[in-house]
């Protein structure tokens, strides 16, 4: 999978720019704030629907304008798609061959990952993120993964509002047993598609770092599934309603780290977080290169922040071994990648303009 053309109009300080990136790797340089983190998360919009970098959507529109837009050419094969998402007051408009389709259709056409100076956070920080993680995985190998999940919600939702208004167990019971039928599917997910990127990640743990020992890989899918989820809701039921929301469930799901060497996640330092997070990261990239056939997109942003130059070279021997498209950025050319990659694409970044170098 490749993306061939990317337009970007209005996103950041990325006025009006056209990049004709490489199959292989495209390497982005210049300043801090001149737009090249903001190139990566226009393709991530187009896998995700969001930035990696802020849920506040109105921050990635430019300032003074009321919206923005990203249209990709996208390689498939043999395939060649037209794909585009835009925000304006209207909300939000996906496009596939110029065609307007639901947002999740645009989705599952591109698959874009990315390592950035944040992904620490999928170790240390809240369990949303590890959630977030989990569940792109999942949509992209499960059709049905998108309704089960919006299934869910609803019902979350309604017995929240419920218990809001302090309602009775007797009122509480029908959507109990609604709540652990929505949850079933959804944690079965969840947990074989955990269960499948666990044997990819282990090897690039030890590869990455092996003074830290064995890792303990753990999922926890919300609640104790030894015993059926409405009759975990039935026992919690005084402490969801003095909470006023659910306490267990899918909607809690999560999963853990350890080593040998570091039993809690705050043990390690922030550069061994994101190494972690890159095993993750690109364990997701390899599991779904084996189920679609393709690698997706590879996204590494300013790579040299908090990783020392040794372990910035296991990490792009470890991506260049995959073949996959690679977009980098930084402030200046790592040393690691003339020893790795030494033709890739340059492109020089500034003032929100893109120009080809090498």
């Amino acid at each position: 999978m490749n993306v061939r053309e990317l337009r970007v109009t209005d996103l950041r300080v990325l006025a009006d720019v056209v990049v004709a990136p490489t199959p292989g790797w495209n390497v982005l340089i210049g300043p801090n704030g001149a737009g090249k983190t903001s190139l990566l998360e226009a393709a991530y919009l187009l896998s995700h629907g969001r930035s990696f970098r802020s849920t506040v959507r109105e921050a990635l529109v430019r300032e003074g304008c009321r919206g923005y837009s990203v249209f990709g050419e996208i390689e498939r094969g043999a395939q060649r798609l037209r794909v585009g998402l835009a925000r304006s007051g209207r909300g939000v408009e996906s496009r596939i061959d110029g065609a307007l389709v639901p947002l999740g259709e645009l989705l599952r056409q591109i698959a874009v990952v990315c390592f950035e100076p944040g992904s620490h956070e999928l170790i240390a920080g809240p369990s949303d993120e590890r959630r977030r993680f989990l569940d792109w995985g999942v949509f992209h190998v499960e059709h049905a993964f998108l309704p089960t999940w919006r299934r869910y919600q609803r019902v979350l939702k309604q017995r929240n509002v419920l218990l809001r208004r302090l309602a009775g167990p007797d009122e509480l019971d029908p959507w109990n047993r609604e709540l652990a039928r929505a949850a079933e599917p959804l944690a079965l997910m969840r947990r074989a598609y955990f269960d499948a990127i666990v044997p990819y990640v282990r090897p690039l743990l030890a590869s990455l770092l092996p003074e830290l020992g064995e890792p303990a890989i753990e999922f926890d899918p919300g609640y104790d599934d030894s015993t059926p989820l409405e009759q975990v809701l039935h026992e919690r039921f005084a402490r969801d309603l003095a909470r006023g929301s659910t306490g267990r469930g899918p909607h809690r799901a999560d999963w853990s780290i350890a080593f040998a060497a570091a039993r809690r996640r705050d043990h390690l330092s922030r550069g061994q977080q994101k190494l972690s997070a890159f095993a993750f990261v690109l364990a997701q990239a390899q599991l779904y290169a084996d189920r679609a056939g393709e690698w997706p997109i590879i996204c590494l942003d300013d790579l040299a922040s908090e990783i020392d130059a040794q372990h910035q070279r296991r990490v792009l021997r470890e991506v260049a071994a995959s073949g996959a498209q690679v977009f980098l950025t930084g402030t200046e050319v790592p040393t690691a990648l003339v020893d790795t990659v030494p033709d890739a694409a340059m492109f020089h970044v500034e003032h929100g303009q893109v120009a080809r170098v090498r």
